[in-house]
């Protein structure tokens, strides 16, 4: 019993490290700037960088459970699945 009790255990602790390794906040933009930014992102404690091309609508993924928290030089924004955000002088509003 106690052998089936501690595999199940490990079956389930696998089961959640491998969801959690998938998850991520997915973000569609429009950067209205010629310039691409890359700034600082942190994610579940995880900090990591993000990218947003210029003069472009396209989707970006950020790894990490959110909402992800992206430290811009306008100031920070959180930011969570889903998002649709506009970027324009270097800042981001969320629509």
């Amino acid at each position: 019993m106690t052998k089936k009790l501690s595999m199940f255990g490990v079956i389930a602790f696998g089961l959640l490290f491998a969801v959690s390794a998938f998850a991520a906040v997915t973000v569609r933009y429009y950067n209205k700037d010629s310039k691409a930014y890359t700034w600082d992102a942190v994610c579940s404690g995880t900090h990591l960088t993000v990218t947003f091309d210029s003069s472009r609508t396209s989707s970006t993924t950020i790894q990490g459970s959110g909402p992800c928290t992206v430290k811009t030089d306008s100031g920070e924004v959180t930011l969570s699945d889903g998002a649709n955000i506009e970027i324009k002088d270097g800042k981001i509003t969320i629509k």
